[in-house]
């Protein structure tokens, strides 16, 4: 994944799928919002399969995570095992509230 700066949307660039995209120069976000298909209460997701944040945030350790998910998708210990390459969000939202490891 790369993010680039948002230069106003005089007239966005398209990518190759024709969606708007900006061609602002690379940039390193602050804060990432991560989607989120389950999430467990010491803040790790289960994601949507391409392993993109995870790759990006072991490359990237200093940004914060913020998930954004349904409090329905919380994952028991039983129905979620992190494995080596996964690291916890630090903060889960929910429409529910902020679930903190």
């Amino acid at each position: 994944m790369v993010y680039r700066r948002f230069k106003g949307p005089q007239a966005p660039l398209r990518d190759d799928f024709g969606l708007p995209s900006a061609d602002g120069p690379t940039c390193t976000p602050d804060v990432l919002l991560v989607p989120c298909v389950g999430y467990t209460d010491a803040g790790f997701r289960l994601g949507y399969g391409g392993g993109f944040f995870d790759r990006y945030r072991a490359a990237h350790p200093g940004v914060t995570t913020v998930g954004i998910a349904w409090s329905q998708a919380r994952l028991g210990p039983c129905e979620f095992s992190p494995e080596a390459h996964d690291l916890p969000l630090d903060v889960v939202l929910t429409e529910a509230g902020a679930i903190g490891p």
